[in-house]
């Protein structure tokens, strides 16, 4: 590494605040110098196997020759223009898009700019919707332990509470119901014993709730937990039973990461709202959508105020709307069915013999997600140098090693990330 990288990495260091760091003592940041394909090559001469799609949005690799044309081309028209009194072609076109793929009730959209801020306006609309409709005593939310929604504050209020990251902001949030997080995994035959105590709590809540929401089939930043779609459905029974809006977090799982379109899809339910988010723009550009039924819009439309109550500066953004077009289009030709279901099963064939391991406490596989439970946490500095050093980028946390690879990742790839996961649970100073 050169003089003027270490000066660069020196003034990171010092002065850059990355996510979920110490700025007193910061974990060790690696300095990218390009991305192409599945590939990050750090400023250090090292290329990386990413298996964690940066943060789970990069769909079809990075550098992508038809994501990097449509950016091109818009760029040469109009980088930005607001969108109050204004519209343009690739927010029509993307929003027809999602209207196509996206469970038949869902007919409206909101363009945001981030998969927390569609949280947010998910949570406005399902409070501005009772409120329309002179119901304002429902201004509570429901949801299950163990959840994650994003790092704003309505968002943070319907995050585990206990568990979560959020607990040191507890005096500040709104104050929720959360549900026991469902116990009943994908893989194994369904027991509807715990929709008891779901049941309850909805028939107790119902007069005061005015959504419940959900991460569908996995709970991700929460455990990477694999749910039954049987609880997903008994769920959807109960707000329509007990008259609340069902608000679907599908901004990780969404778009073909579990090995359907929409984790949704696993239980044949439609949501009243979802959240769209990460992979929207196949990791180029922030971009988020919040879609809704016919009944949540007209509804916040004919009440007081006449209109939602929502607008962020750079929603529906013509650079982030022309590549989700594009990484759409990619995802319409099919092939991510084969490429996901290749992942699913090269997995599931060389990532769950790691169940055998002495410092492994589960290892589990749904569509492109692999997910390796230690019984230790991992030691975070030291396991990520490591993981470097074998050539791949992959950044647990807790008791987690996980990946969630690019479509495009081929055997040689995802053997590599394997080997490294393998290779770390043998070296004791990668745990706590």
């Amino acid at each position: 590494m050169n003089k003027k990288h270490t000066e660069m990495l020196d003034f990171d260091k010092k002065h850059v605040w990355h996510p979920y760091t110490s700025m007193s003592k910061p974990l060790p940041s690696y300095l990218v110098e390009s991305a192409e394909g599945v590939y990050i090559k750090l400023a250090s001469g090292e290329k990386l196997v990413d298996g964690m799609s940066s943060w789970w949005s990069v769909l079809h690799g990075y550098n992508h020759p038809q994501l990097n044309k449509a950016l091109i081309e818009q760029s040469q028209k109009m980088a930005h223009v607001m969108f109050g009194g204004l519209t343009h072609e690739p927010a029509i076109n993307l929003c027809k898009k999602l209207i196509a793929i996206t469970p038949k009730p869902l007919q409206k959209v909101f363009l945001s700019d981030s998969g927390s801020v569609s949280v947010e306006v998910a949570i406005k609309m399902s409070l501005q919707y009772w409120h329309s409709l002179g119901k304002s005593e429902k201004h509570k939310l429901l949801t299950v332990k163990n959840g994650y929604h994003g790092d704003t504050f309505a968002a943070m209020a319907v995050c585990d509470p206990v568990n979560g990251m959020h607990k040191i902001f507890e005096s500040v949030l709104m104050k929720n119901i959360f549900a026991p997080a469902p116990q009943s995994n994908f893989f194994q035959t369904w027991d509807d014993s715990e929709l008891i105590t779901l049941e309850k709590i909805f028939a107790e809540h119902h007069h005061e709730v005015a959504a419940f929401i959900i991460e569908p089939i996995v709970q991700g930043t929460g455990g990477m937990r694999f749910y039954h779609p049987k609880y997903l459905q008994a769920c959807r029974e109960y707000c329509d039973k007990y008259n609340i809006l069902f608000i679907a977090d599908e901004i990780a799982t969404g778009l073909g990461r579990t090995g359907k379109m929409f984790a949704c899809n696993w239980a044949d339910i439609s949501p009243d709202i979802m959240c769209l988010g990460k992979t929207l723009t196949g990791g180029y550009m922030t971009l988020a959508a919040t879609l809704c039924t016919d009944d949540v819009a007209d509804t916040i439309s004919n009440g007081a105020a006449g209109c939602f109550m929502h607008g962020p500066t750079f929603m529906a953004n013509p650079l982030a709307c022309a590549v989700a077009n594009a990484s759409l289009k990619l995802l319409e030709t099919g092939e991510w069915q084969q490429q996901i279901s290749f992942i699913e099963h090269f997995l599931q064939e060389h990532l769950l013999p790691l169940n055998s391991h002495y410092r492994v406490n589960n290892v589990r596989v749904l569509g492109g997600i692999g997910v390796v439970e230690t019984v230790d946490a991992v030691d975070m500095e030291y396991i990520q140098k490591r993981f470097v050093e074998l050539g791949v980028w992959i950044r647990p946390f807790g008791k987690l090693i996980y990946i969630m690879p690019p479509f495009i990742s081929n055997t040689e790839e995802l053997s590599l990330l394997i080997t490294a996961i393998s290779t770390v649970l043998d070296e004791a100073p990668c745990f706590v």
